[in-house]
């Protein structure tokens, strides 16, 4: 027997008005992204001169093509690729080895030891600290520096542990030692196998933190060879004349308004193509991104 809910005057009048705000909402954050990508292949002089709005006018690939030219910009693609990879897979690495240490329930000292760990996420050192440590260990324009610092996140841990204790029994363990496993091949053979949920969520928060992450190599790193992407970015956008040496070796003898109205252009460009990996891969990643939270509600 099913039961029929009717749906009163005010409940109408709720779903209006929360169609209508979620859908302006809609319409405020995705317009700036739509806007970029019209505006990265559009006519630089509708652009600058602002009769670009919905729909694209002219069709131009310069900026793209000073885009592929400009020989830093792949410098940062290499950068952040490669720190991008290293940093995940030192993140994923510690993180699951020192969540299970706190999951066990056994491991001496346990409660104080997380209890330390607990600590820097509201009390930290700060910054001039950090770059007086990293300085003395010889680490500034070095490539690990950007790697090692910020790897692990006790947010991370905490989500992975609470997984481990509410997925995997403890009954399981004791199984596995009268086979003769320890806690090392018990981690390897048995736990990791049945932790992909959690390793799909681990490296996607680590490989998008990593991705995006700029201040680390702002502070540390003064080698041009060895910022990321991102500080690329940065600079593109913040300097004109950089920019503009640039346009004055790419294009020919055009007036100073068209370079002007190219530059922007290529700061257009440039934005779509540093995010495109991202864009590819978070709608296939989002649903990792929902389980993470799941799991982190779970009580162990």
């Amino acid at each position: 027997m099913s039961i029929v809910v009717r749906r009163g005057r005010a409940d109408k009048i709720y779903d209006i008005v929360n169609f209508t705000f979620l859908a302006v909402l809609f319409i405020i954050v995705l317009y700036p992204l739509y806007f970029v990508v019209i505006a990265s292949f559009s006519d630089p002089s509708a652009v600058g001169t602002g009769r670009v709005f919905l729909f694209p006018k002219g069709f131009n690939l310069n900026g793209y093509e000073l885009i592929f030219n400009y020989k830093q910009l792949w410098i940062g693609y290499r950068n952040t690729v490669l720190y991008t990879i290293g940093g995940t897979l030192l993140s994923v690495s510690l993180t699951l080895m020192t969540a299970y240490a706190f999951s066990r329930k056994d491991m001496v000292g346990r409660g104080f030891i997380v209890t330390l760990f607990i600590i820097p996420m509201f009390i930290h050192g700060g910054l001039i600290p950090t770059y007086l440590l990293v300085r003395n260990l010889h680490m500034l324009d070095n490539p690990l520096t950007v790697i090692i610092l910020g790897c692990v996140s006790m947010w991370n841990i905490i989500i992975t542990r609470t997984f481990f204790q509410s997925t995997i029994p403890h009954e399981l363990f004791e199984a596995a030692k009268m086979d003769g496993c320890g806690n090392i091949s018990y981690f390897t053979k048995v736990v990791l196998p049945l932790s992909k949920a959690i390793i799909a969520v681990l490296v996607v928060f680590a490989a998008v933190g990593q991705w995006n992450s700029f201040f680390n190599a702002l502070i540390y790193l003064n080698d041009r060879n060895l910022i990321p992407l991102q500080l690329v970015l940065r600079e593109i956008l913040t300097s004109q004349t950089q920019m503009m040496q640039q346009l004055e070796m790419g294009i020919g003898d055009q007036d100073m308004a068209q370079k002007t109205f190219l530059a922007e252009s290529v700061k257009y460009g440039i934005i779509i193509v540093s995010s495109l990996p991202v864009l590819c891969i978070y709608p296939f990643a989002q649903k990792y991104f929902v389980q993470g939270v799941m799991i982190g509600s779970l009580k162990g």
